[in-house]
């Protein structure tokens, strides 16, 4: 005979609910608490690298100065059809946009837009404004003809049609080397306007030769370093972390006085009798790729050592007792177990070098310069902030995309730095 629950007694279905319910509300509470734990964090990575670099991707492709600032003149192109002269009406709304940017002081803005792709337009834009300025009003056409033939020319017309759009690929583009011609079709561009490609590959093809310099005099540094005793390691290990007392500008500096023609380094050839005259060993290759390399270097012997440190020193003894020799066991036993340290230091190496850009400036020539420097010009001095994000932003694409072989050919879960 079943007992009946007293009244205020829950019977086991009930104590079961009432446990799970008291379950989920505690494991809501600590997730919430361990959130609130990591929100301040996770709002420092959206706010100072997430959203910079989202801001950066719309600055690549945004096109708003000719669309805000002439909006008169690009609702009359709409209706153009692009095979002859624009009539009177274009003209007419492009005189009265102008009116309007000489009011507001900025002609010189869209005209500068403009000059990005017709070399010489800024200037006449300007001398546009001063001719609406003289009043006397239309025909505008012939007057806009009269003053400069170039107001005429069908693919300007077509490039400030194209430049009203609000988002344009002009400079992914051009940071590709490449254009849109008066129909829009992507072609390559002019020969003198051509410099990034090389651009790109130089900075690949600097930081690649500096990754492996790290590497090859990393390596045995990193090995020396997890076999000697601690207390030699401890004074070998100080020196490997020297540099990083010191700013990147002083080391810089530093190699500037080295290699320099006067400097010490030359003397030393001229006093060996290894060279007759001063050899040029700053601004040019040469130095950059020795600065970088001296800059790096920790960045990769760390994580290798962090990872030789931890193979048992019985696999390298375990080997020669099966017959193989010092080299055949250091090469077949131990390197391939230093594989991780040794990706992770040169991942790291190269991805950091990749962003260089005072080192370059101080010790490199003009033919060393890499994107960071371009980057920096379109920022600072050119004020073409679309051209310096349309940089950045391959330069991006291009370290996820090297990321994403590295991960399918090595395998990023196998990377260790430590």
């Amino acid at each position: 005979m079943a007992v009946a629950a007293l009244p205020g007694e829950a019977g086991p279905a009930g104590d079961r609910t009432s446990l799970k319910t008291k379950l989920r509300r505690a494991e809501r509470v600590n997730r919430l608490r361990s959130f609130s734990l990591v929100a301040p964090l996770l709002l420092f990575v959206l706010a100072v690298f997430a959203l910079p670099i989202g801001l950066m991707l719309v600055r690549a492709v945004e096109n708003t100065e000719v669309r805000e600032t002439m909006p008169r003149t690009i609702a009359a192109l709409d209706a153009w059809d692009g095979r002859e002269t624009p009539g009177e009406e274009v003209f007419a709304a492009f005189a009265a946009d102008l009116v309007q940017t000489q009011k507001d002081r900025t002609t010189a803005l869209v005209g500068k837009r403009i000059n990005y792709e017709v070399p010489g337009a800024r200037s006449r834009f300007l001398k546009a404004g001063r001719l609406v300025d003289a009043g006397g009003g239309g025909p505008w056409k012939e007057k806009f003809l009269a003053s400069d033939a170039e107001w005429g020319s069908v693919e300007f017309w077509a490039i400030m049609k194209r430049a009203g759009q609000t988002f344009t690929p002009y400079y992914l583009l051009t940071s590709v080397d490449l254009r849109q011609d008066a129909t829009g079709a992507v072609t390559t561009n002019f020969a003198d306007q051509s410099i990034f490609i090389d651009i790109f590959i130089r900075t690949l093809s600097i930081s690649l030769v500096v990754t492996l310099a790290t590497l090859v005099l990393g390596y045995p540094v990193a090995h020396l370093l997890a076999i000697l005793p601690p207390r030699h390691a401890n004074v070998l290990m100080i020196l490997v972390l020297l540099p990083f007392t010191t700013s990147i500008l002083v080391r810089t500096t530093a190699w500037i006085v080295l290699l320099q023609s006067n400097g010490v380094l030359n003397d030393i050839l001229l006093a060996l009798h290894l060279t007759t005259e001063r050899v040029q060993l700053i601004f040019n290759r040469f130095g950059t790729v020795l600065a970088m390399t001296h800059i790096q270097l920790p960045f990769t012997i760390l994580p290798i050592y962090s990872v030789m440190k931890s193979i048992p020193p019985s696999h390298l003894r375990a080997a020669r007792s099966l017959g193989a020799g010092p080299l055949t066991a250091f090469v077949s036993v131990y390197v391939p177990q230093t594989l991780p340290g040794v990706g992770a230091g040169c991942l790291l190496t190269f991805i950091l070098s990749l962003g260089y850009y005072i080192t370059p400036a101080l010790v490199g020539g003009p033919q060393d310069q890499m994107v960071s420097y371009f980057v920096a010009l379109y920022t600072n001095r050119e004020m073409n902030w679309g051209q310096a994000s349309a940089l950045g932003g391959i330069l991006l694409m291009i370290t996820l995309v090297l990321y994403a072989v590295f991960n399918r050919v090595v395998g990023i879960d196998k990377v260790k730095l430590g």
